[in-house]
């Protein structure tokens, strides 16, 4: 899944990756006064209640996202001071209001709630102090995590921007004109960086110059954002569409265009030649105290960056030895290394065509959906698609994405794979990659918490990366239960991917809290698996862009792991994985430390049964 920085996982894998934090158009009212009737339970529902509708009020693209089109004539403001400060005295509030609940009035569910919801707005409001703020807030886009790519897609008419009758393209036509001012607010704030001296890499910068060439090098016509206009529903009469299809033509020619030249005139004659030459926070002023915000941001566990490095060097032998195997298994007589250089430049190993490529992924799709039942008890009624990821950001993106579907099942699940560069994607890996970002890895997950009714909102649509990500990653370990990788080369598909998530523990730690540079974190890459230059630049350059996320998922998939295994030895025969899988699943995804007490209480009430 993509990936990301700013504003944690609020309602999509896709939105968190654009870099769209929850918006703030005015001060919030704060939870409404207790009545004395109320009883513990009864107050923290209606705080969950207050809470999340004024966050949709203030973040209209979170709530689009989940099929609420109330606010759908506004964007939002992403990047103002007066954007963080109504975020901060939101968290604030609410924090005291559920400090005036009693906890231990309430039930073992309402309890996990309780927690869940003060871990995420305790985590929020450390997002929020301004020592961080000064870090960040001048920082408001990169190449991997930015407004300037997410919004096309959003507003292309195939994604979550309702197109359905004349008020909805009206509706678009106003928040084009917001993410004009958007565009310009964060010019200011990269100057406000440049005063201060917190500046993003001269390579993230540059990735962002050559996105916003390509943008802007198609007509106007041929943008994503004149898709809407290309194919009208049939409830917009006749009569509206000539004058609805010159509307976004001139708001896309005159507004969004000159929007996106600006920014690229700016970022390309002003900012590339202050931009910092070095990959790593350690080399940017106040570095070392974002990574480690970073660090328990993304993984919900009290870590350091050398605990992680280490972790990774030892996940990266072990997984080593196991390739090693596969190596022999198919009777290759060269080096580990030499393997891999065949791996990546075999011709065996190349997808026929792009269309290839989704009819395998489909075809691997029916494949799982004939043993999901084995060992879930649940199954999402959202649909999954399988499509290509659109050409005006396929080079920076990574080789697959999620993007959830709507719990009413009106917009479908989207697993996107990346055939940029086609020769250099290899089959080997699909099985895997589909585990992962279909079913039963991103597509359960978030559709299972979204389609849980019995859950409060934030519960649902909320989350965080190391439980997501981890749940992704640990779905790719499934394998056996679900039939798949049976053949040596797909087995070996399934560790080079696991190897990726080991290596990241150390080649993110490596470059933000040790100094490595982009070449040298390449060069320990391709060294340790049998992944393309290609993707590896794209990985590198990834966590160069979004420093800390990377790590979140061999953390997450190691803690899920720990507990299956404790799960296993102390409850032997009565161990169920079906019952296992729901544990983890049907409460959300929960910060790391909040899952582990929620298991151990379930192993100890099924030893006690």
């Amino acid at each position: 899944m993509t990936s990301c920085r700013a504003a944690l996982l609020a309602a999509t894998i896709l939105l968190a990756s654009a870099g769209f934090p929850a918006t703030a158009q005015q001060p919030p009212a704060g939870p409404s006064a207790a009545s004395g009737q109320e009883s513990a339970s009864e107050r923290l529902h209606r705080l969950f209640r207050e809470s999340d509708e004024a966050s949709l009020r203030r973040n209209p693209i979170s709530a689009m996202f989940r099929g609420d089109f109330r606010y759908a004539d506004r964007l939002g403001d992403y990047v103002s001071d007066e954007y963080y400060a109504a975020e901060r005295a939101a968290a604030e509030q609410e924090l005291a209001a559920l400090a005036a609940i009693d906890r231990e009035a309430l039930n073992p569910t309402d309890r996990l709630a309780y927690d869940v919801f003060k871990y995420q707005r305790e985590d929020d409001l450390a997002d929020l102090q301004p020592e961080i703020l000064a870090l960040t807030a001048v920082r408001p886009l990169n190449h991997f995590s930015g407004f300037h790519t997410f919004y096309p897609v959003f507003a292309s008419g195939r994604n979550t921007a309702p197109f359905r009758n004349v008020e909805d393209y009206e509706n678009n036509l106003k928040r084009h004109r917001e993410f004009v001012l958007l565009i310009d607010k964060a010019i200011e704030r990269f100057r406000q960086g440049m005063a201060s001296g917190v500046v993003e890499t001269r390579l993230t910068i540059q990735n962002v110059i050559d996105q916003l060439d390509t943008q802007l090098a198609a007509a106007p016509e041929e943008s994503p954002y004149f898709g809407p206009v290309e194919n009208f529903p049939d409830a917009v009469p006749e009569g509206e569409r000539a004058r609805l299809r010159q509307a976004h033509l001139e708001t896309i020619r005159d507004g969004i265009y000159p929007a996106y030249r600006r920014l690229r005139d700016f970022l390309r004659d002003e900012y590339l030649p202050v931009a910092r030459e070095q990959a790593g926070l350690v080399h940017m002023r106040g570095g070392e105290t974002l990574y480690r915000r970073l660090i328990q941001e993304n993984t919900t566990l009290p870590l350091t960056a050398d605990h992680v490095h280490d972790l990774g060097l030892r996940e990266v032998a072990r997984i080593r030895s196991e390739m090693e195997a596969i190596k022999d298994r198919v009777g290759f007589t060269g080096t580990l290394g030499e393997f891999f250089e065949h791996l990546r430049t075999s011709k065996e190993f190349e997808p026929e065509s792009r269309e290839w490529m989704r009819e395998t992924y489909y075809a691997i799709g029916r494949r799982v959906d004939a043993r999901i039942a084995e060992i879930f008890s649940t199954i999402p009624r959202t649909p999954l698609e399988v499509r290509e990821v659109e050409a005006f950001r396929e080079r920076n993106e990574a080789g697959g994405s999620y993007q959830d579907g709507t719990p009413d099942g009106s917009r479908p699940g989207v697993f996107y794979y990346n055939a940029y560069d086609l020769p250099s994607r290899r089959t080997y890996g699909m099985e895997t990659l589909y585990l992962h970002e279909g079913a039963p890895g991103h597509h359960f997950q978030i559709s299972l918490a979204n389609e849980n009714e019995a859950l409060p909102a934030f519960m649902r649509f909320g989350g965080n990366t190391a439980f997501v990500e981890g749940w992704a990653l640990y779905a790719e370990t499934l394998w056996d239960e679900l039939g798949m990788e049976t053949d040596p080369y797909q087995r070996f598909g399934g560790l080079n991917d696991e190897m990726l998530r080991a290596m990241r523990l150390v080649v993110d730690t490596g470059i933000h809290a040790k100094g490595w540079t982009r070449e040298q974190a390449i060069r320990y890459m391709l060294d340790n698996s049998g992944m393309s230059e290609t993707e590896v630049v794209s990985e590198v350059e990834r966590y160069i862009a979004i420093p800390g996320q990377a790590l979140a998922y061999k953390l997450g998939q190691l803690k899920i792991l720990e507990l299956r295994a404790r799960a296993e030895q102390a409850l032997g025969d009565r161990f169920d994985l079906k019952n296992f899988h729901a544990q983890i699943l049907m409460t959300g995804a929960l910060p790391l430390t909040v899952l582990e007490s929620k298991i151990d209480g379930w192993i100890a009430a099924r030893r006690t049964s």
